[in-house]
């Protein structure tokens, strides 16, 4: 497997300061969470991209994905959400990256049918999108559509091969999820895996991975055991919870724990 770490643990970081802890950690690739406060989203200029493009292939460094905040089961018209993907799917494309991260986002109040509903709707107008791009749509199991028995509520009507998870172990195992069930779930769709580490399930607050409450453990061992040899993605909230140690001083311990657990299910 590869390993990955998202710039949510790195806010606002300039693209080539990102890179050059990418290249000093031994990460394969990064995670761009592509919001406006960031230096890449979706309103850069086409030779903004190139750049940012340019400077990752010159470090050797993935772009794994880009984590967007389009919410596909949000109430209200469809045509809004859609362009939201659509303008990810550009930036990923123009970019190289091969996955693009949305959230569930589903109103509590509104039938959970109807939700899902309306989630696959707007996923299969997407994948098209995606399928002339070269780009993938990840539902991360988070929100609305925590555990992978709620993401596949939404992935098996889609029924595209465009249109896949990202599974997000914190919010699984809040869900009640147990590992191997999870990836029972998800393994049809299965894009990449989030990992990280919290204090409790009352403290979200992250921690270095292998330090709380979170079975990382049992997530590697099941997605060693069933061969599967994607990414794992290092997601650590810095951005949340700005009292929570910086990234880059854990990042050597965080990739030797993985590497560790690796071997250990190898």
């Amino acid at each position: 497997m590869k390993l990955a770490f998202s710039t949510l643990g790195v806010p606002g970081l300039p693209v080539p300061e990102v890179l050059a802890l990418a290249t000093a950690h031994g990460y394969h690739g990064v995670e761009l969470r592509a919001h406006p406060e960031e230096p890449v989203h979706p309103d850069l200029t086409p030779a903004e991209r190139a750049e940012a493009a340019a400077l990752f292939r010159a470090a050797g460094v993935d772009v794994l994905g880009l984590a967007g905040y389009a919410r596909v089961a949000a109430p209200g018209e469809d045509a809004p959400v859609l362009a939201e993907i659509r303008d990810l799917l550009r930036l990923a494309h123009d970019l190289g990256a091969p996955f693009v991260r949305v959230f569930p986002g589903a109103d509590p109040d509104r039938p959970r049918e109807e939700s899902d509903a309306v989630a696959a709707r707007r996923l299969g107008s997407a994948a098209e999108d995606a399928a002339a791009l070269g780009v993938r749509i990840l539902l991360e199991t988070h929100d609305s559509h925590r555990t992978g028995a709620e993401a596949i509520r939404i992935l098996g009507p889609v029924g595209h091969r465009q249109v896949g998870a990202l599974w997000d172990v914190m919010h699984t195992w809040l869900g009640g999820e147990q590992p191997s069930d999870s990836y029972a779930a998800l393994a049809p769709h299965l894009g990449y895996v989030q990992v990280k580490d919290i204090a409790s399930a009352e403290d979200t607050t992250p921690v270095a991975l292998g330090t709380g409450v979170l079975p990382l453990t049992e997530c590697v061992d099941v997605l060693s055991r069933r061969g599967w040899d994607g990414w794992l993605c290092w997601e650590y909230e810095k951005r949340w919870y700005e009292a929570a140690e910086p990234l880059p001083g854990l990042l050597d311990a965080g990739r030797e724990h993985l590497v560790r657990l690796l071997g250990e299910a190898a």
